[in-house]
This record gives C-alpha cells, sequence and structure tokens, in this order.
C-alpha cells in the first residue's frame, strides 16, 4: 500500500486536514521510510526460517545417511527397464549355512538412549495429524513470523511491515510444496513428510496479509479515504481474496471431498494472485522470482521422469484394482510411490499417488508373473478408482484388461531401513498394506534371495494386516503366498496375522505359510510385546500404514516405551505412512 501522505489531498476534508494537522503528520517520516526499513526484515525473516532449516537438516542427518545409502535420496532418472537382462536374477534361496547373528549388545545402550529421546517427539494428539515434533517446528516459525512482523514496527499506524513478511513467505511456501526439492534432500524426507510445512507457511502468509490489509483499512476508515478505486488499493483487496480462497479451499475437509475443485482453486487462485500482487506492489517482484524457480525446477525433473507404459488391470474384487505395469525393473526402493495417470475413459487428466507393492525385479520374491513389473494397488475410495475397478471388471471375460499409462515418481519411501535391525515389525490397516508388502517384499528378497549381501540383520519378521472382512484377503494373498513361501526354512523367521473384523466366510480364508487369521481388534502395544521381550539388543523396526488413528496409536506407542525398555532393545525405530489429503 502506498504512503498515505501520497494520496491526492482532494481526497482529504477539511475535518481530516485538521485531524492530520494535530497528530497525523506525526507519522509521515514513518510512511515515508517504510520501503527503507521494512524491506530488510524480509531478509532477517528468510535468513532466520532458512538457519531453522539447517539446525533441522543437522538433526536429520542420520535420515540423510540412510536415505543416500539406501538409494532413496537420488532415484535418478526413474523407473527404468532391463533390456538386456543384466539384472534379471531367478527367485532362488542361498544357501545361508554359517549365518552369523549379528548383535550389538555393546552399543544397545546408546542407541537405546538415544531412540528413546528421538520417541519423545512422536507424541501425536488424536485429530491434530501433527506430532510433537513438528508441533515444535510450527512453534518456532510462528515466533519468527510474529517477532519479524511486530518489532520496531508501529503496526496500527504503518501495517506495511506485515505486507512485506508476506511476500518474504513466498519462497518457504513454494520450496516446501514441490516433489523434487533440494529440502527433501537435506532432511531425508519424503515431499509427504514436509507437506505441512508448505500448508502451515501458506497460513502463516495469510495471517501477514490479514494484518497488513485489515490495519491499512482501518487507517482508511479513520481518515474517511475511499479504499476501493485507486489500482493499488483494488488490486490489494483482490490479492487477499485470492489468498483467502487458497487457504479456505485447501481446508482438509475439502480436500477430502471435494479434491478437483481444491486442486483446481489452488492452480487457478495461485497463478492469478502472482500477477496481481505483481501489479499491486513492485517489491513482490524479487520475491516472485524464486518460488517459479522452485516450481520450475520441479516439472522439468518430473519431465524427466515420466515413463508412459503398458499395464495390465486385475481386479481382485469390486474393493480393489491391481495395476501391473510392464517393463520396469528398477529405479525405485520399497515403501515408495509414484503418481499414476490412467489413459481411459477419458480420465487423461487425473493423476493419483499409489504406492508401489513390490522390491525392484532383482529383490523381489513375486512369482514370474509379476516379475519386471511395478506392482501398484488402488483401493476404490472415489470417482477415479471406482471407476478403473469398473474398467478392470467389465473385461473379466477377456484375459486382461490392457490400458496405457504415465507413471511418474517415485517419491517418498520408509525413513528406516528394516535390515539394520534384529526384529521388524511390519503393521497395516486395509489398503495400508501395499506400503508394508512392498517392505516386506525387500526385505526377505534381500536376507533370503540375495543372501543378505548388505549385511541384513534382521532375524524376525512380524507382518500384521487388520482387515474388515475376509474377502480382503485376496487382494494380496498371492504375493503374500510367494513371500512366505520363499522365507520358509531360512534364516529369517517370518509370522503372519491377519486380524479380520467381520464374522463373514471364514471358510474362504487363503492358504499362506506361517500365517494366522484372528477375528479380533489389533493393539500396537500387545503386537509390539513378544519383540521387546525376546530381544536381544539389536534393535527393532516398526513400520506402519494406514488410517491416522493406526499410525497416530503406533507413534504414542513408541513414545511410551521407558528408557530401560529403549535401552535393553537396543531402539525402536518407527516409520508411519498415511495418505491423507
Amino acid at each position: 500500500m502506498p504512503p498515505l501522505q501520497s494520496l491526492p489531498s482532494s481526497r482529504f476534508t477539511s475535518q481530516q486536514a485538521c485531524k492530520r494537522s494535530r497528530g497525523f503528520a506525526d507519522f509521515s517520516f514513518v510512511y515515508r521510510s517504510t520501503y527503507a526499513l521494512d524491506p530488510p526484515w524480509q531478509i532477517h525473516f528468510t535468513v532466520a526460517w532458512t538457519g531453522l532449516v539447517a539446525v533441522l537438516a543437522a538433526f536429520s542427518a542420520p535420515y540423510l545417511y540412510r536415505s543416500i545409502r539406501s538409494g532413496r535420496a537420488w532415484q535418478g532418472l526413474g523407473i527404468w527397464e532391463d533390456l538386456y537382462g543384466k539384472y534379471y536374477q531367478p527367485v532362488n534361496a542361498v544357501d545361508e549355512k554359517g549365518f552369523p547373528k549379528h548383535r550389538r549388545k555393546s552399543l544397545s545402550s546408546s542407541m537405546g538412549t538415544a531412540a528413546k529421546l528421538r520417541s519423545f517427539l512422536f507424541w501425536t494428539l488424536p485429530g491434530l495429524s501433527l506430532d510433537l515434533g513438528q508441533l515444535i517446528i510450527l512453534v518456532a516459525y510462528m515466533a519468527i513470523l510474529v517477532v519479524c512482523i511486530v518489532m520496531r514496527a508501529p503496526l496500527t499506524d504503518n501495517p506495511n511491515r506485515a505486507g512485506f513478511i508476506a511476500l518474504a513467505q513466498l519462497p518457504l511456501v513454494f520450496a516446501f510444496a514441490t516433489k523434487n526439492s533440494i529440502l527433501t534432500l537435506l532432511l531425508g524426507q519424503g515431499y509427504e513428510k514436509l507437506n505441512f510445512i508448505h500448508r502451515w507457511g501458506g497460513r502463516g502468509m495469510f495471517l501477514s496479509a490479514t494484518i497488513h490489509g485489515s490495519l491499512w483499512i482501518r487507517n482508511h476508515l479513520i481518515y474517511n479515504v475511499q479504499i476501493i478505486g485507486s489500482t493499488k488499493e483494488t488490486l490489494g483487496v483482490i490479492a487477499y481474496a485470492l489468498l483467502g480462497i487458497i487457504v479456505l479451499t485447501s481446508l482438509k475437509p475439502v480436500r477430502q471431498y471435494a479434491y478437483q475443485l481444491f486442486f483446481f482453486f489452488h492452480i487457478v487462485a495461485v497463478v492469478t494472485f502472482f500477477v496481481v500482487v505483481n501489479y499491486h506492489t513492485p517489491y513482490s517482484i524479487p520475491w516472485i522470482y524464486p518460488p517459479i524457480a522452485f516450481y520450475g525446477l520441479d516439472v522439468l525433473v518430473r519431465m524427466l521422469r515420466y515413463r508412459i507404459k503398458d499395464a495390465v488391470l486385475d481386479a481382485p474384487d469390486n474393493q480393489m484394482t491391481i495395476v501391473k505395469v510392464e517393463n520396469c525393473d528398477g529405479g525405485w526402493i520399497a515403501g515408495q510411490h509414484v503418481r499414476l495417470r490412467v489413459f481411459f475413459s477419458g480420465r487423461i487428466f487425473e493423476s493419483h499417488p499409489l504406492t508401489i507393492l513390490n522390491a525392484p525385479s532383482s529383490v523381489s520374491c513375486f512369482s514370474s508373473t509379476q516379475r519386471g513389473s511395478l506392482v501398484l494397488g488402488a483401493r476404490v475410495c472415489g470417482d477415479w478408482s471406482k471407476a478403473l475397478n469398473a474398467h478392470a471388471m467389465s473385461d473379466k471375460e477377456k484375459s486382461s484388461a490392457r490400458v496405457v499409462v504415465m507413471v511418474d515418481g517415485p517419491y517418498g519411501g520408509s525413513t528406516i531401513d528394516a535390515g539394520e535391525y534384529e526384529q521388524a515389525l511390519l503393521v497395516a490397516g486395509g489398503s495400508g498394506a501395499t506400503f508394508t508388502l512392498g517392505i516386506l517384499d525387500d526385505l526377505v528378497g534381500r536376507i533370503v534371495k540375495l543372501g543378505r549381501k548388505g549385511g541384513e540383520k534382521t532375524t524376525r519378521i512380524e507382518f500384521a494386516w487388520c482387515i474388515r472382512s475376509f474377502g480382503a484377503l485376496f487382494w494380496f494373498a498371492p504375493m503374500l503366498r510367494d513371500i512366505a513361501t520363499l522365507a520358509k526354512d531360512s534364516s529369517v523367521q517370518l509370522h503372519i496375522t491377519v486380524f479380520v473384523t467381520c464374522l463373514c466366510d471364514p471358510e474362504s480364508v487363503p492358504s499362506i505359510p506361517n500365517c494366522d487369521v484372528v477375528i479380533e481388534k489389533p493393539s500396537v502395544m500387545r503386537m509390539l510385546e513378544p519383540l521387546l521381550s525376546d530381544s536381544e539388543g539389536g534393535g527393532i523396526a516398526l513400520a506402519v500404514s494406514g488410517p491416522e488413528s493406526l499410525t497416530t496409536e503406533a507413534l504414542n506407542t513408541v513414545a511410551s516405551l521407558s528408557l530401560a525398555q529403549q535401552r535393553s532393545t537396543g531402539g525402536v525405530a518407527v516409520h508411519t505412512e498415511v495418505f491423507a489429503l
């Protein structure tokens, strides 16, 4: 907004002139100096939040190390095909005679202490969707924001400082929004784990704009100055309205029940906001370039990683569709996901995230019918997934339903490597098994098929899956059977437990080695207790995927473990996965 003394004198009445002579002129220096004194606070804010990122990067160094070691830190140019059979290996168990049981009792005490210190940050209030660690980050961010807005700034007389800080948040909001960002590498986390900073950064920007706009309107009302009329004020109101639309349509209920509406307004309103704010104030221009650069880099990387592939659709029932993308041998690690665009029924513009069910071909335990494929599972939960399932079911009389797909990715993945721990507990709810099944396939393949070439220490794996009905077992029964068969009589003890909450057709349960089916509601603590008591100090890896209630329970369970329990087991590492819009 412009300083008020720059407004034409004709816009002031004699009464306003009297007010101005009594006091308003005292603020003329403040208004004249705002464009000299306030922009440096944008630099202060930028230095502060990048410093906070540097602290988080130092704290996340272990995750970064694991990301580099596992290959998740850099996935190259995405999914690739083995054209010459160089990486092909038949699924045969390796002779593991004389396999040494890796124990690290000498390190268990320090590892357990460190794990306990980290576990305090896992405490999560039900329904909040943020753990204690994330809340600390947000409190620190909001404290930086408030200090930079109010320090040495007479806001009621000169609200420009808040407007400058609103602009300074644009780089932060976009840096944590893109899927291919340097911050995901530095912090050792997938973009989906950092997206909460993007959301709250946008809300912080809206708060700053609210302070700026409301106080400026207040001054206009006090001195009876027209708000809508001049180009600058009008564009300022429009820019603020666009920010309001972006924030309101980005709330969780809108994303859950009207995702396409959210997506449309997010794109259109953001582009329009950039244009409007650019004409509202020339001071916005330096802060628009970084977001454009972040987004441009993201688009470039995604274009390089796009793959057009043939795929086969298989529908075990009307609730699940298995997508087998052909000619995909590597380029991903277990637990990652891709964004899939399926060219069918005029739905070429929709792209959806789906977790990869299997490990790369050189590691996977799956049968030859799925070797050389990237296997995905799409649970029916919306218009797109329902149409995809119907398309697959319509071709049941044929050998298969074939489609063309576009694959974008991979992204995300587990922040822990279960192979580094003596025991592993993999827990899933419903279609969340797509994540834990990929982890299981990778872990058993590395132990049995590759003979622990990477020094994998895991000797016991508990795989727990909670479903509503027995029919859901057939979604992934062939994959579980392949993995369990390969693990049988090997150096790793694999046990599968399926928790069913519906009493229906128990005779239809498929045969899977070392698998128990029970009719009860699972408890993460009850499943974890046997591993805690049997641990010999090699640590426990806990990976949980499913509804938010399940992942929250898992985080709070680990946070509640005593220091003695953490020290005796060598530490419990946890990773949770929940795809909430």
